[in-house]
């Protein structure tokens, strides 16, 4: 493993790859204003009757759907956040061909905002929303718009935010397609995740050559190729004006 001190070194790997992945997790976006999960201020890090993870599940949603949307609206979707200088700096990488594909913890939609086209949401998006019994769709603002318990004006079904809840499986698509992505990647950029999430944290496994830009350490960087410790964004903003 090499531990990275300067930002050239990273714009060095960068421009020796042809083939790039991106891996992100909540630490892309907490530079935008978006609340993380896990870190020490994190959403499970606070005092609530009962904890988020049970909240935020399947069966929850489904048996309490006014307590779930309560807690949905006040602390996950309470913000209209805009893309940071390393949404900006992705969409750029991506424009010049070098990345292939994106693949996001986030559910925020960040990345599209900026602009980024290859994008693969492995926990969802908030920003779309299906009715469970006739699957009509419903964008965000409905769903900020109406109060308690969220139903289809056509059928009256529960509307369900279309992320994956605690119970539910990962979409086997997005799935295979960003593996695909990474076992043909030269160099796979992994950035703002604990790396304690599964199965996000095992798709690293399937790279050749890893660069981890995180805050803190994880338990895997001993597994990575090339760490640097730096919040994402500003070392983005420092590659810009390389």
């Amino acid at each position: 493993m090499e531990r990275i001190k300067e930002v050239k070194r990273i714009k060095e790997i960068i421009d020796q790859s042809n083939y790039i992945v991106f891996l992100g997790g909540a630490g892309v976006s907490t530079e935008s204003g978006v609340k993380d999960f896990r870190s020490l201020n994190g959403i499970y890090n606070q005092e609530f009757e009962e904890r988020p993870e049970k909240v935020l599940s399947h069966n929850y949603f489904m048996n309490q759907p006014k307590i779930f949307y309560d807690f949905y609206k006040k602390y996950i979707i309470n913000i209209d956040p805009e893309p940071n200088k390393g949404h900006i700096y992705l969409t750029e990488l991506e424009k010049s061909g070098k990345l292939k594909a994106i693949i996001t913890q986030n559910i925020d939609g960040l990345h599209q905002k900026a602009n980024s086209k290859n994008v693969y949401e492995l926990h969802g998006s908030v920003k779309h929303n299906h009715c469970v019994k006739c699957n009509k769709y419903f964008d965000l603002e409905y769903i900020k718009n109406h109060q308690g318990t969220i139903r289809c004006d056509v059928c009256n079904g529960l509307v369900k935010p279309d992320v994956v809840l605690y119970g539910e499986n990962l979409d086997s698509n997005i799935l295979e397609d960003s593996i695909k992505h990474i076992i043909n990647s030269d160099l796979l950029i992994i950035a703002g995740t604990s790396l304690n999430v599964y199965p996000a944290a095992s798709l690293i496994r399937y790279a050749r050559n890893k660069l981890l830009i995180n805050l803190s350490k994880t338990s895997m960087d001993i597994f990575c190729d090339y760490v640097y410790y730096s919040k994402f964004g500003e070392t983005c903003e420092k590659l810009s004006n390389l």
